[in-house]
């Protein structure tokens, strides 16, 4: 009896001497590790058998049951030992796993059966060698033959000979023979060995890697939480119209509503979020519920399209029955809308709502809504539709919920769980409560606002973001750009973008005429203007300041305004409208101040009629009949529709001065009509450039026949000039028909009898886009230049027209982009689409100040003050900032609202279509759970993921991400080139999915283009030196990164320790698995090589005849390529061919025949692949073997060089 300690000698050791060539080996051990076998390759290939015993259930055929999963966990990592145990990481992550399977998979074949112990009995472990035995043995792995240290304290084997080994020997011999106890499991083993080592579609990598990274997404998940297909909404009509990436979105958004209980669905414009909401609104419908869409009123037409009984219904037959109605309809409380009695309306009773342009209530309110309050539109919609009744979910749409504040987001994000924050932080994988998130968000985005213009970039900012920011956009939002869509989806079925052309800017002067005015010298009188009009409460006495204190306390509005502030906000609004009118048209900027100056003459006659009544009243101005503000703007709609109208005594206010200013501003406003009066429309150089516009697009459209035009102001007046003279223009010139459309009026058009409603004209306009087949067939009428203000910058699809010019440029660049949405569509059938912008006669830099000194004067009131006094809040100016720099952006280039980096942009961050893919592939990969670590594929490059690997990493210590910097922790990924460069690091785990998801899916094969090349360069996997030191690179990265942001965490005052080594390097991580991307390069040799095949049949036997006619044969392919001889697993030729090549010094590359995986099929498949593999090919044929001539025409067919000899059995 001997004790073998595994310190001083180990197991292994014993074993190397002990096992000799024909012994026979009996095993019963819990596993059984394929690095054990490489340890003892040399003995164990010479053996003549082995018999191995699981002593625990593993491999058998049974499944588990459910409830006894804490069983099926350790059976799990029995077999998965096969490819290493967690002790044998190290082994594992040097990458030679698939060429030792493949050896011992072979070996295993010849020599070994393996049995499973299928009963609860417990099993001793030992090891029999012939005469000896070794006891206690746990498993057959690296670590209990004493090669790896493993986490035993000690780990003593007793080894004993005859006679007291024959017992064990006698008890194997036992169990081995027991049916009951014992079951064969040699495929099974055998299968799952050949896992490790097959070649593997990227798809499979793909799924992998999701499996591994988000399996704990599929266990917290439930039945109640995913869609349910069994309620038909996938056959339904609207489920057939969507494109691939919206049926994604839909699915994703069903699953958040029921679990969160709201989305967001922020895909870029011109995307479809209304065809996507209409498949969730199916689904929803199908499943009985009541759904309600709140929409602007202008989107009406469309959402009551989907589900009304018209001829261009593309739904028809789904028979949508959701109610709309309007955002403004929350305010009301009677009348009728869209066909709604609101007298009648129980708006409590809905179970979902679905909130189209949903950034109109990013301003959020007082949730309280208490006594004395009037609510606003969101304070309303909280309290009667969301909070009374039903449980209702929340579905908002919009392509701007976040502007360059973050309560934007959390202010729609409220509507979803009540306004109570304890609704959603429960369900919500985060660290810290949803209110602190976003507070902590907000405060990063400050400090990420100071930085210098070339820091400030999304990049940066989302690394000053924390984890959780990003796992609570992942739960509640889906926000997918144009570019996400082009790089990462299949569009062929789709259709692209139009390609942009750079946008044409146009600055004309404001008039031709001599000694004119320009547009300096209207903006410098406007700043004269005070605007007193709108404010008279503030010329109320002192004494009688409490008297009307009371009245104004009634009419507070939700968000703090009083009766004083509304004044305020009105006077800043008219002031900041003037300059916008002088901006867009002399002739609206004129009647604007008409109208301000007979306002003034209105009440100028009220205060002078006071000495004679004594008892006249001024009613707080309003803004009636005018478009006299900015609907973008902030807060305006609270001081333009809440609260009544407050009557003034002018016995109780300081007339005299009042009438004081209001002189002088009308004496300004006379002066200023003067100024533009003498500009008409054919000294309008604005007018006449956009005349000359028109005819070039005419004589030169930029499409082949397509001559459409679309033109936007932001001002009725505006439009009506544009029309007045443009439609004359082109129906003289061009013989071809305009239109007109604005909110405030019924729509114009030189179409003799059209109808001229919204939609006849827009259907028109744009024929193929609104299936004007269907709805007027036979009409050929056609509308070639539509004017238009913004009331149609929103939901609608007008992609036939090519062309866009903004007349004026709307002071929210997001409107632009909103407005060129409407041409700049997927699927256009147009190629090219071109975007022009009138800016005026000053420089952005000259005019974002003039804007400025405009917000800062109708800050004033004291009027000692100036212009340059500086009143702006800090967040004032950064949006000041914020828009110059879109601005300045926009006169470059057509930028995508994501693209404005300038702001917040929640694009592309979510996770959500990996979880919906992983979902998905749980159907059609079932046993994901038992595939091991360490596969690879090899995927094809392409433009934005050139060649490299990308490692999927998981890290062992749990002390690494504590700065919350990696999303996907404990996993990591990191792109790596071939020379050691980083394409793309762990923090941007997002970037590195979709790049993995781009070259991976659909790619269900294995792709021989690429994989059959990496295979000749690694030797089928036996030298993957190269691949194991940019393993190396890529761990380095990660704690270069780490140790970066340490310092960078340290300099900003956080506390960080930098003697604590947290990442080791290769053996902190376990590789889970690994993707090669390669360009594709030609199947036959490169460099220096040659590969060249020797076949025969297995009754060749003349190796002289073989030297002989190969050393002809070399000399014949005149080469000075190093010759590698390819061999296959056959006898005869191939056996003669490793003997000539060890003769002369060549390497031998084997290539199985695959056996295991292809059955009779395999001598044909491996001829072919042989063929595809070689660069020259000899065969001794006896002139009958089929799988020889098989051979000979696969050479033939890849038009190699090859040799026939022929000899005689």
């Amino acid at each position: 009896m001997e004790l073998i300690n595994n310190t001083t000698k180990t197991l292994r050791d014993d074993l190397s001497s002990e096992i000799k060539k024909g012994s026979k080996l009996s095993i019963a051990a819990a596993c059984f590790s394929i690095y054990a076998f490489q340890e003892l390759k040399k003995q164990l290939k010479d053996i003549e058998e082995l018999r191995f015993i699981f002593t625990s259930p593993a491999f058998i055929r049974e499944k588990p049951q459910k409830e006894k999963r804490e069983f099926y966990i350790p059976r799990l990592n029995r077999e998965r030992s096969l490819y290493g145990t967690e002790f044998e990481v190290k082994l594992r992550n040097e990458l030679n796993q698939k060429a030792i399977a493949k050896e011992c998979a072979e070996w295993i074949r010849k020599k070994v059966t393996f049995k499973s112990n299928i009963t609860d009995e417990s099993m001793m472990g030992f090891i029999n060698v012939d005469d000896k035995n070794y006891m206690p043995v746990n498993g057959f792995t690296t670590v209990d033959l004493g090669c790896e240290r493993g986490n035993y304290a000690y780990n003593m084997v007793q080894k004993t000979e005859v006679p007291f080994s024959l017992a064990y020997l006698q008890l194997f011999e036992q169990l081995w023979s027991d049916s009951n106890r014992m079951q064969d499991v040699t495929d099974e083993v055998i299968e799952n060995i050949t896992t490790a080592y097959q070649e593997n579609s990227p798809e499979f990598i793909y799924v992998v890697t999701l499996y591994n990274i988000f399996n704990e997404f599929l266990e917290d998940i439930s039945e109640d939480n995913l869609p349910n297909e069994a309620t038909g909404f996938k056959e339904s009509k609207i489920w057939s119209l969507l494109y691939n990436f919206q049926r994604d979105a839909a699915i994703g958004i069903i699953n958040k509503l029921e679990k969160y209980n709201g989305c967001i669905l922020a895909d870029s414009v011109g995307l479809g979020k209304t065809f996507t909401a209409l498949a969730v609104i199916k689904y929803y419908e199908n499943r009985n519920k009541s759904v309600l869409v709140l929409c602007p009123k202008k989107l009406a037409g469309n959402w009551n399209t989907y589900r009304n009984n018209y001829k261009n219904n593309p739904v028809l037959e789904d028979r949508l029955r959701y109610d709309v109605l309007f955002h403004t309809d929350l305010s009301r409380t009677s009348g009728q809308s869209n066909g709604n009695d609101l007298d009648r309306l129980v708006w409590s009773n809905y179970d979902l709502v679905v909130i189209d342009e949903s950034h109109n209530f990013r301003n959020g309110g007082n949730f309280s809504g208490g006594e004395n309050e009037k609510e606003n539109r969101y304070v309303k919609l909280m309290n009667k539709v969301i909070r009374q009744g039903v449980k209702t979910k929340v579905l908002m749409l919009s392509a701007t919920p976040v502007n360059n504040r973050f309560a934007d987001l959390r202010n729609q994000l409220a509507l979803a769980y009540e306004g109570n924050a304890d609704l959603i932080d429960d369900k919500l994988n985060t660290s810290h409560p949803i209110d602190e998130i976003f507070r902590n968000a907000q405060r990063a985005f400050n400090s990420w606002s100071k930085l210098s213009a070339p820091q400030r970039t999304t990049e940066a900012l989302l690394k000053m973001l924390d984890f959780d920011f990003f796992e609570l956009l992942d739960s509640v939002t889906i926000a997918r750009s144009r570019k996400h869509i082009q790089k990462y989806y299949d569009t062929s079925d789709i259709g692209s973008f139009p390609m942009r052309l750079r946008p044409i800017s146009k600055s004309p002067r404001l008039t031709d005429l001599k000694d004119s005015i320009n547009y300096n010298e209207i903006f410098q009188q406007l700043m004269h203007l005070e605007l007193f009009i709108y404010m008279p409460s503030h010329f109320i006495l002192d004494s009688k300041l409490s008297k009307y204190a009371e009245i104004y306390q009634d009419n507070k509005v939700n968000v703090g305004f009083t009766q004083a502030s509304r004044e305020q906000g009105i006077r800043r609004l008219m002031a900041i409208n003037l300059m916008k009118r002088m901006e867009s048209s002399a002739y609206s900027f004129n009647l604007t101040v008409k109208r301000i100056i007979h306002l003034i003459d209105e009440t100028l006659e009220v205060i002078d009629s006071y000495d004679k009544s004594k008892s006249v009243k001024v009613s707080a101005i309003e803004l009636e009949g005018l478009e006299a503000y900015d609907s973008d703007d902030q807060n305006s709609e609270d001081f333009l529709t809440i609260g009544k109208k407050v009557k003034i005594e002018i016995a109780d206010m300081d007339y005299v001065s009042w009438r004081r200013s209001l002189v002088r501003d009308r004496e300004t406003l006379e002066l200023l009509t003067l100024m533009v009066e003498d500009i008409t429309p054919e000294h309008d150089c604005k007018l006449q450039e956009l005349l000359v516009l028109i005819r070039d697009k005419m004589e030169h459209p930029i499409n082949p026949g397509n001559k459409k035009i679309l033109i936007f102001t932001a001002f009725a007046d505006t439009a009506d000039y544009l029309y007045q003279h443009v439609s004359a223009y082109v129906k003289k010139n061009f013989g071809l028909n305009t239109a007109m459309i604005s909110g405030s009026v019924d729509g114009r058009t030189t179409v003799p009898r059209l109808h001229s409603d919204m939609n006849t004209v827009l259907t028109c306009f744009s024929p193929r886009s609104k299936d004007k087949e269907l709805l007027m067939p036979g009409d050929n009428t056609e509308i070639d230049v539509l004017i238009a203000t913004d009331c149609i910058s929103e939901g609608q699809n007008l992609q036939d027209c090519d062309y866009l010019i903004n007349y004026d440029i709307h002071w929210n660049p997001v409107r632009i982009v909103q407005r060129f949405g409407r041409i700049d569509r997927i699927g256009s059938k147009n190629k090219v689409i071109q975007l022009v912008n009138f800016w005026p006669d000053v420089t952005l830099d000259e005019y974002i100040d003039l804007k400025a000194k405009v917000e800062t004067r109708m800050k004033i009131v004291d009027m000692t003050a100036t212009g340059d006094d500086n009143l702006l809040s800090e967040d004032e100016k950064t949006d000041l900032e914020y828009r110059k720099a879109q601005l300045k952006r926009l006169k470059e280039e057509v930028v995508d609202m994501e693209d404005m980096t300038t702001g917040i942009s929640i694009m592309d961050l979510g996770l959500n279509e990996f979880h919906m893919d992983l979902l998905a592939y749980m159907k059609q990969y079932p046993d994901l759970d038992k595939v091991p670590c360490g596969l690879h594929s090899v995927a094809k490059s392409a433009p934005g993921a050139p060649a490299g690997v990308i490692y999927v990493l998981k890290n062992r210590s749990n002390s690494v991400n504590i700065n919350s910097q990696n999303r996907l922790h404990p996993f990591y990924m990191v792109y790596i080139s071939s020379d050691g460069e980083v394409i793309c690091d762990h923090l941007s785990p997002k970037e590195m999915l979709d790049t993995m998801r781009f070259l991976c899916k659909g790619k269900t094969e294995p792709l021989p283009e690429v994989y059959r090349a990496f295979n000749r360069e690694t030797r089928d996997g036996k030298d993957m030196s190269q691949l194991s030191s940019l393993l190396g690179d890529a761990i380095a990265s990660i704690i270069e990164v780490k140790e970066e942001s340490d310092i960078d965490s340290f300099l900003g005052g956080e506390q960080i320790s930098f003697l604590s080594n947290e990442i080791k390097g290769l053996d902190d991580f376990e590789l889970i698995c690994f993707l090669v991307v390669r360009d594709e390069t030609p199947l036959h040799s490169v460099k220096d090589e040659m590969r060249l095949v020797i076949a025969g049949g297995r009754n060749f036997r003349d190796y002289d005849c073989l030297a002989s006619a190969v050393d002809g044969f070399i000399r014949e392919l005149h080469t000075d390529k190093q010759i590698i001889v390819v061999s296959g697993t056959a006898d005869g030729a191939d056996r003669l061919g490793e003997e000539y090549a060890r003769n002369h010094g060549m390497r031998v590359e084997e290539f199985p025949a695959h056996w295991e995986l292809f059955g009779r099929s395999a001598g044909p498949k491996r001829n072919m692949e042989m063929a595809q593999f070689a660069d020259a090919v000899i065969v001794f044929w006896d002139g009958k073997s089929a799988g020889t001539r098989n051979m000979i025409e696969c050479a033939k067919a890849e038009g190699l060089p090859c040799k026939v000899v022929k000899y005689e059995d």
